[in-house]
């Protein structure tokens, strides 16, 4: 049997939306003795040629007792030609050594293999962990997702981490740095969907002097400010496809070339990308390129909402008080506002859990239900508490920060959930106000 390589690259991507895929790579024969076979890369070496005590056996006269080995690194895979007779060629170019990309097309002797990904869902067959760097985790939906994480920090591997706006993808990501063998380096962040799409090729790679009008000189990319560390790129879904090649290059040949340059930068960083999309989904649709895909998920996680997962809320919300140093409160709180709390839906995740208790705090009420607090908040004395040993910007950000929610909170009370009165009373564009509400997990009617 035959597979071509559209066959094979349609098989290898994963079904939507499973809660954990890791890839693997396989080696499919497409020509020559044993053609449509597929082997398993398992071990971190493979050595392939026609003597029996290969791992993979090829048996053609033209193939050379030890051929060529693929070797594992962190971040990928390097075949290396073994001194063979007719030699080895990936896509078409003789090599002596190469990084392999998925879909690379091998050619020994007379005998065509392809070097393709497949994934392995492990919904619930992963050894569970209640905690990692920072973040915590009571319920079953979570334990395997950061024991899992937890390998995938100290291996340096790629991650993609999927879930609604709002389930700590950004969190995950840093835990993953913080953990990780480059935590000593730097953590960029990288927002594909905040940065104009004119501006996002030079901002992501960099630009030479004189590339553009305004350039006076050389500026790096996020790529080389995570120079030895990680770089996050959040909401990778919204970056554009005419960039997804370049990205592509620069993650497969370890080199970043600035907008207008001549000369590459070598780089040396782990990547983690987010997004709330499916992304493997919208490559076999062709909205997201597939080889991008392959070379960013490596593991792909996808983090269940906050609904899914309810057994968190009592160990979210005392880490959440925690954070604002007023000690635990789950325990403190009225019984009928805990279970009001647990019977929620909570449509803003985490980040609407987070507001809410940072409203209760603000306001001075504790324990009461939320039409309760709509009631007395009218009257109550706002005591934003924050950290003044800041630096200045920090600090001001966070007042900002509490001043937009506790403002768009009450605003909303007042108009019932009511978008279109709220934004007039508040005097907002309607566009900007939505924006406002999305920022801080809020919702209207």
């Amino acid at each position: 049997m035959k597979t071509s390589p559209d066959d094979t690259a349609t098989q290898a991507l994963p079904a939507a939306s499973p809660r954990v895929r890791m890839q693997k790579m396989s080696l499919v024969i497409s020509r020559g003795p044993d053609a449509g076979r597929r082997v398993l890369i398992e071990k971190d070496r493979l050595v392939a040629g026609k003597d029996p005590a290969c791992e993979l056996f090829l048996a053609d006269a033209t193939v050379s007792r030890k051929h060529f080995t693929i070797e594992r690194q962190y971040d990928g895979f390097v075949i290396r030609d073994c001194k063979s007779t007719n030699g080895t060629v990936v896509d078409d170019i003789r090599i002596n050594e190469a990084f392999l990309a998925p879909g690379s097309r091998i050619v020994a002797g007379n005998v065509e293999l392809l070097f393709q990904p497949i994934y392995q869902t492990h919904d619930g067959e992963l050894p569970g962990s209640e905690s990692f760097g920072s973040l915590r985790a009571a319920s079953n939906a979570m334990k395997p997702i950061l024991g899992l994480l937890r390998k995938a920090a100290s291996s340096g591997t790629t991650v993609l981490i999927r879930g609604e706006t709002g389930v700590g993808k950004s969190a995950l990501a840093r835990a993953l740095h913080d953990e990780g063998k480059r935590s000593s380096g730097p953590f960029v962040v990288f927002d594909c969907a905040a940065v104009p799409p004119t501006l996002i090729e030079s901002e992501l790679f960099g630009a030479a002097k004189g590339a553009y009008t305004g350039a006076v000189k050389s500026r790096p990319g996020a790529c080389e400010q995570a120079q030895g560390g990680t770089l996050f790129l959040d909401e990778i879904g919204d970056l554009p496809q005419e960039l997804q090649p370049k990205l592509l290059r620069v993650l497969e040949e370890r080199e970043v070339r600035r907008l207008g340059a001549t000369k590459p930068i070598s780089l040396d960083i782990q990547l983690v990308s987010a997004t709330k999309f499916d992304l493997a989904t919208m490559a076999r649709q062709g909205t997201f390129r597939r080889d991008l895909y392959y070379r960013i998920a490596v593991i792909d996680v996808e983090i269940p909402p906050l609904r899914e997962r309810r057994e968190d809320i009592p160990l979210l919300s005392d880490l959440f008080c925690r954070d604002a140093q007023r000690g635990d409160v789950w325990e403190r709180l009225a019984p009928a506002l805990r279970d009001e709390l647990l019977s929620y839906s909570w449509p803003g995740n985490l980040r609407e859990l987070r507001n809410v208790l940072e409203r209760l705090r603000c306001i001075g009420i504790d324990g009461m239900l939320p039409e309760q607090a709509e009631i007395a908040e009218g009257d109550a004395h706002l005591a934003f508490d924050f950290n003044f040993d800041r630096p200045f910007k920090v600090a001001k950000e966070e007042l900002i920060d509490a001043f937009e929610r506790e403002y768009l909170a009450r605003l909303l009370n007042r108009s019932k959930g009511r978008i279109a009165p709220a934004a007039r009373e508040a005097g907002l564009n309607r566009k900007y106000f939505y924006d406002l509400l999305r920022k801080h997990g809020l919702h209207g009617r």
